[in-house]
């Protein structure tokens, strides 16, 4: 296959609405046949740059479920440090190059997928997603992302679980509320940035609630929102009051994330932080809302982002979620690799 037609997985927003629905459809037959041959005599690199619970588990049992192999990389642990800009002379650490790493992976593997978080120091370096753009731009295979600066896995298994509950895959029209919540630490924008960009394709009206303007997301984030919304319908707002934003709201959707404007200078952030602890989804809020289903990509810290009485409602969804992430992984191993 040459490389210019390949169809990778790096982003919800290089997919039609057809094609992701299509996704959805296959995700929901999986969930309810789990074993098939659509993988058979495939195989899948997993890169790992950072830890994995969920992600690395699905999509290892999704490829074996449907036939197919998986191989597990941890570049500076069990594989060699891996160099990203071009021209530098390799006189550190890294060992080999991306452009001969991501070649040879494509002899062996029908495809590649990627896991590497930010390095929290410059945004502007960051946002420009080097390492999964440096693989999708050097191998001759389908690359997935499996979380960088968005996590696009992470958005299908979020929409499958609200089609579910609601009971039909139109959710236009739900009032969905994307809250920021308090970590000790700044943490990744991805899934804030993925909840934002799927929420609004598929047509809700999306409120961001954050506690200051400083936590709004990248501009490039926003944007996708403003053009889903003109071409799906729905709307966006943002709000820094919690009492407004969940009145009547039908999904609280929590994150936490890091502040923009405090990239490699977290210090002065903390205490901005520090002041929104009351930004916990907890019982009082969320009795504010339309009997709202709540949900979290997970790891969460109960009671530091959710309370006990949220996480172990009826109305918690996040189990469900995390359970999807093996079936619309198999969705999407099973399209690229048989495109």
């Amino acid at each position: 296959m040459k490389p210019h037609a390949i169809k990778h997985f790096l982003n919800t927003q290089d997919w039609s609405r057809t094609d992701l629905d299509a996704l959805l459809t296959q995700a929901s037959l999986y969930k309810q046949h789990k074993l098939g041959d659509a993988l058979k005599g495939k195989s899948i690199a997993l890169v790992f740059f950072n830890p994995s619970l969920r992600t690395r588990t699905s999509f290892e049992l999704g490829a074996f479920q449907l036939g197919g192999h998986a191989v597990v990389l941890q570049p500076g642990k069990d594989a060699w440090p891996i160099e990203f800009e071009l021209g530098t002379v390799m006189d550190g650490d890294t060992e080999e190059h991306i452009a001969e790493v991501a070649r040879v992976l494509s002899r062996y593997v029908d495809m590649i997928a990627v896991r590497a978080f930010p390095k929290f120091i410059d945004w502007s370096k960051d946002r420009q997603d080097q390492v999964l753009r440096g693989f999708a731009q050097h191998a001759t295979v389908p690359v997935i992302n499996l979380e960088t600066i968005t996590h696009p896995c992470q958005e299908l298994a979020h929409v499958l679980a609200l089609q579910e509950h609601f009971g039909t895959p139109d959710l236009r029209g739900k009032k969905y509320v994307l809250t920021w919540t308090y970590h000790p630490k700044a943490l990744n924008t991805a899934v804030a940035n993925s909840a934002l960009t799927i929420a609004t394709r598929m047509g809700m009206d999306v409120t961001l609630l954050c506690p200051t303007p400083e936590y709004i997301l990248d501009e490039r984030y926003m944007g996708w929102a403003q053009q889903n919304v003109a071409e799906n319908g729905g709307s966006l707002s943002i709000s820094h009051d919690t009492d407004s934003a969940y009145a009547g709201a039908d999904i609280i959707y929590a994150k936490s994330w890091g502040a923009l404007p405090y990239f490699g200078n977290w210090e002065p952030e903390k205490p901005i932080r520090d002041q929104y602890k009351h930004f916990i989804v907890d019982e009082r809020k969320m009795a504010l809302t339309n009997n709202g289903v709540f949900s979290h990509c997970l790891p969460l810290r109960r009671n530091i982002k959710a309370t006990d009485a949220v996480m172990d409602s009826p109305q918690c969804i996040a189990i469900n979620e995390a359970e999807n992430r093996l079936h619309v992984q198999k969705a999407v191993m099973a399209a690229l690799a048989n495109q």
